[in-house]
């Protein structure tokens, strides 16, 4: 089924996340990667859930016209924690306290993701809920100094140091929690060649 997706369709990936480019190429798709800059707000009275599918949108529609066969893919990953949103932390000490929050407790990753076409749209929402083991000051500090995760929705890569020594417990997708959820997308894509 892959020779017939990289031969049917052009797929564009509206993101410029290292994880995100990774993981296509592992499924063993051909694409191309344009990042587009789009003002990343949302409503206030959104509900946390419901926000990383709005943002995937709103990528969506950031973009001009596409030509026939190609097929963009946009995303957007957040981290939830008692209601509120974890966004990427602004610097070392906004990361540390982030993590400290997390520590000893189960947030949510949910991820965003639309697929468009020249004539059609289709967006779909996936949670992974992650659970943290009770992590040391000292740890959290070593994570941030050395891996710098500044660039993370939460404050951390699940695929990291802190992944590997934090994780107790994970329900869902884990390369959801990368920032796509990969089998669900390679579902969609061949519901897309199949219509």
């Amino acid at each position: 089924m892959i020779e017939e997706l990289n031969k049917r369709i052009n797929i564009i990936l509206g993101s410029g996340s290292p994880r995100r480019m990774e993981l296509l190429q592992s499924l063993g798709l051909k694409f191309r990667v344009v990042s587009p800059t789009f003002d990343e707000s949302y409503p206030d009275e959104l509900p946390s859930k419901d926000v990383a599918e709005y943002l995937a949108k709103k990528k969506a529609l950031a973009f001009p016209m596409l030509e026939p066969k190609e097929l963009l893919i946009t995303a957007d990953t957040i981290v939830t924690y008692e209601q509120g949103i974890l966004g990427k932390p602004e610097n070392e000490p906004h990361a540390i306290e982030m993590l400290e929050k997390l520590s000893g407790k189960t947030h949510s990753v949910i991820t965003g993701v639309c697929l468009k076409t020249p004539s059609t749209s289709t967006c779909f929402t996936t949670e992974t809920k992650v659970t943290f083991d009770n992590i040391s000051k000292s740890d959290i500090l070593f994570y941030v100094q050395n891996y710098k995760p500044f660039d993370k929705a939460g404050a951390y890569g699940i695929q990291e140091w802190f992944g590997l020594v934090a994780v107790k417990h994970i329900e869902g997708s884990y390369f959801n929690v990368m920032g796509l959820p990969v089998q669900q997308l390679y579902m969609k894509l061949i519901q897309f060649v199949n219509q």
